[in-house]
């Protein structure tokens, strides 16, 4: 790996020039606000927006503004500095290292660059590979800096202070075109500042960590060219193909802005023509152009919800989880790997199936993103590569996915170096992790769930869950008790192979009901029913002892673990809930005895138990575990780290908060089902629910003032409100709709595609303006403000 404390430039160190000229530092106007689903169908019942959103301040606006990170000390590092991205292209900032006064590194990596040599596996042949980096140099040795990050509108900007004066910048890596753009207006005295581009080795940042894999070596150097002014670092692969780092420098008074795109071609060598291309047209756009089609999705997306509640450090986090998620995730973008799209050196260079990836998607279902669902289109796309996985005697009618993979969903060679490979129930080697595949299913299930679009159950969901299940079907013998056991799987990161593992019995329940339900709503004769109805009713019971779910028939819970794999059946399948006080206390049983061993506990750990103490509806409980997660592992930035950069963690924890707010499992919408006492107000809009409901709702003063709800689907509508006493059900045009009462302060309401329902305590008007709430108290903002 190259030395990034190195005090001058290498033979693979590039100056980008150009001419240090002058110019103004503009700044972006309030937007219009925009209509969000909600509000187009009340207006189409005669309820205009505005009586939604409000006539004066924009609330998202207000809310957006107020959790923009701030830097008014120097960041050192990938978990302290502003980071921009577009799903593909990403950019971490911070100031190099070696160096904190005298230059800022820009990072330029991307999700789709990667080696492609399979004999060598997931984690070296077929790693994401660093790219490089800019450094910004100023004449100056830097002295101050006082940034922000604007969330509303995905760039960063601010000044930069030095012994020779000031460089005002403002950067963003473009929506649409995938280009990092640095527009920099120096001072008199800086006008000389500098760009100096740094490709990195092209080898899997594991070589940093683990023993490198017998006959795997580097990619040669980068090869960098003028190119009829535009400069490009060619990276050629041993493997074919090439990824390649064009910019070009453009300068407008005094101002210079850095234009700098990356391709990634194999095994064809075409990407430098199009990073060329890309540059070239890209650079005949002033900044301020190119920000504004840039600005007008990054508001479009927000719009999309909302969110308010009155913990202020709480809030301003989880907005920047939405702003993180649509920097480092899209559909047509890989699935992301641990670190997203910002690669840093990490034993883990590449996706990761057996929690990583599932955690990161799930926030986009609540704040209605599907828009960013990578997992469903990625398993989709490359099923027959999930057939490879699985070993040659089941691929006839079995697919598998591998504990890690490459954006095409292969591992290549595996091996304890390389990468794990799906193993066979009851052998080891290769260790038996099996379940991957049907819990990254689970996201696609929760896809299905919050549109009720039936072409991803249909062509997705179903076929890929019958084989994922048919390849334990293979395993399923019965025992002397005549129930049906699983032989020895490994329940991810326990350590020990067991009978009967509760990550597999519980994945194999939720996969054999979801496969039955699925038949039946698809109008499918799939032979295999009864085989399904079988195993649930003779699948042998999930193991337990007095201390709640072992790890399986073999292995009781006994040490300190950070992963909830034993666990999966209460969170996040909900196949076991607490119906019953029996089942109720097997939970409150098994979290405790989880989470009190300490040592190995992690923040995936507190974003675990506080979604399944909002299960039981312990708000108090919910919000410490989170109150944990941050002052132990949450970054200056929001980013997370372990022994390396991974991004799951905080992306869960969003949708921890998503989970004390509404939960919709089982066909009911529960509304504010685990709130803490502090958070008396609360404000949610547009939030997307299981059955393809739209939910508003208002919390004040410790009270439900009202609940909103639009069916995209007409989907059976059932919600407990948590409103007290008689109810009023109006819709959009304030006419009295029926319902009945199911007890327990549920309710069913016969709701038509796109029809609304507003509940509200009888008689009660109150106002549905759309406002965010106050903070119960001042909180420092997210980045590294001055201390205060």
């Amino acid at each position: 790996m190259p030395n990034p404390s190195e005090p001058a430039p290498s033979r693979r160190t590039v100056l980008v020039t150009g001419s240090a000229l002058g110019g103004t530092l503009l700044t972006t106007g309030l937007t219009t606000t925009q209509a969000s689903p909600t509000d187009r169908a009340e207006a189409a019942a005669g309820h205009p927006a505005e009586h939604l959103t409000g006539q004066h301040a924009d609330p998202w606006r207000t809310v957006l503004d107020d959790a923009d990170p701030v830097w008014q000390r120097m960041p050192t590092t990938w978990y302290e500095g502003p980071f921009l991205g577009n799903g593909f292209l990403g950019s971490g900032i911070y100031a190099e290292p070696g160096a904190t006064t005298t230059a800022v590194r820009f990072n330029v990596q991307h999700s789709e660059v990667q080696d492609h040599r399979p004999e060598f596996g997931s984690l070296f042949g077929l790693a994401r590979l660093p790219i490089g980096y800019f450094t910004l140099e100023p004449v100056g040795a830097i002295t101050g800096l006082d940034w922000r990050l604007s969330l509303h509108d995905a760039e960063l900007t601010g000044t930069l202070t030095t012994e020779k004066g000031s460089l005002a910048l403002r950067a963003l890596v473009h929506n649409d075109r995938s280009v990092l753009a640095v527009e920099v207006t120096p001072s008199a005295g800086e006008r000389d500042f500098r760009w100096v581009f740094h490709p990195a080795d092209a080898i899997s940042p594991r070589a940093a960590f683990k023993p490198l894999p017998d006959g795997y070596q580097g990619n040669p150097p980068a090869e960098v060219a003028d190119h009829d002014g535009v400069t490009a670092a060619v990276q050629p692969l041993l493997s074919g193909g090439q990824h390649v780092t064009a910019w070009r420098e453009q300068t407008k008074g005094r101002t210079r802005t850095l234009y700098a795109h990356v391709a990634h071609s194999y095994p064809r060598s075409t990407a430098l023509n199009r990073a060329l291309k890309t540059v070239r047209t890209t650079a005949r756009l002033p900044y301020s152009a190119l920000a504004s089609d840039h600005r007008a999705w990054w508001h479009a997306y927000y719009r999309k919800s909302f969110l308010s509640l009155p913990d202020a450090r709480l809030q301003r986090f989880y907005w920047i989880q939405l702003y993180k998620t649509a920097s480092a995730a899209r559909r047509d973008a890989p699935v992301m790997a641990t670190s997203g799209p910002w690669l840093e050196p990490t034993p883990w260079p590449n996706t990761w199936w057996n929690l990583n990836a599932q955690l990161e998607y799930w926030l986009i279902h609540g704040s209605n993103h599907l828009e960013l669902d990578a997992i469903t289109r990625a398993l989709s796309e490359f099923r027959d590569n999930l057939a490879k996985e699985v070993a040659q005697p089941y691929r006839g009618d079995s697919l598998g996915i591998p504990r890690t993979t490459d954006p095409h969903l292969v591992n290549g060679a595996a091996g304890t170096l390389t990468g794990y490979g799906v193993g066979i129930p009851g052998q080891d080697p290769p260790t038996p992790e099996v379940g991957d595949l049907t819990w990254a299913l689970h996201n696609v299930w929760l896809s299905y769930r919050h549109t009720m679009d039936k072409s991803i159950l249909r062509d997705v969901l179903f076929p890929l869950l019958r084989k994922a299940i048919n390849y334990y079907l293979h395993f399923l013998e019965p025992g002397p008790d005549g129930k049906l056991h699983l032989p020895a799987t490994f329940s991810p990161e326990y350590g020990g192979n067991s009978r009967d593992c509760n990550y597999d019995l519980m994945l194999l329940t939720w996969g054999c009901h979801t496969l039955l339900e699925s038949a039946e709503l698809l109008g499918i004769q799939d032979p295999l029913v009864p085989r399904w109805r079988e195993v649930l009713a003779k699948r042998a019971p999930y193991p337990t002892d007095a201390n709640g779910f072992m790890i399986g028939a073999d292995i009781p819970f006994a040490k300190s673990h950070r992963h909830y794999s034993h666990l999966l059946a209460v969170y996040p399948l909900y196949e076991v809930t607490g119906r019953t006080p029996d089942e109720h206390a097997l939970i409150e049983r098994s979290l405790a005895h989880w989470v009190g061993f300490e040592g190995a506990l992690q923040g995936y750990t507190f974003t675990g138990a506080a979604s399944m103490s909002a299960l039981l509806g312990k708000g108090e409980d919910a919000l410490n575990y989170l109150g944990e997660l941050m002052t132990r592992f949450i970054q200056p930035n929001t980013m997370y780290k372990e022994s390396g950069p991974v991004i799951e963690t905080p992306l869960s924890a969003a949708q921890s908060l998503h989970d004390m707010v509404c939960q919709s499992w089982g066909g009911v919408i529960r509304v504010f089902p685990a709130l803490p006492a502090a958070w008396a107000d609360l404000a949610v809009h547009d939030f997307r629910t299981q059955g393809a409901f739209l939910l508003s709702a208002r919390r004040q003063s410790g009270t439900t003032r009202w609940v909103r709800l639009v069916s995209e689907a007409g989907a059976a509508c059932v919600v407990r409100h948590g409103l007290t006493g008689p109810i009023d059900v109006r819709d959009g045009h304030g006419r009295t709709l029926r319902h009945s009462d199911a007890g327990d302060g549920t309710i069913h309401i016969a709701l038509r595609k796109g029809e609304s329902a507003l509940i509200t305590v009888r008689g009660d008007r109150p106002d549905l303006t759309l406002t965010p709430v106050r903070p119960n108290e001042d909180a420092p903002r997210w980045g590294l403000p001055l201390a205060t």
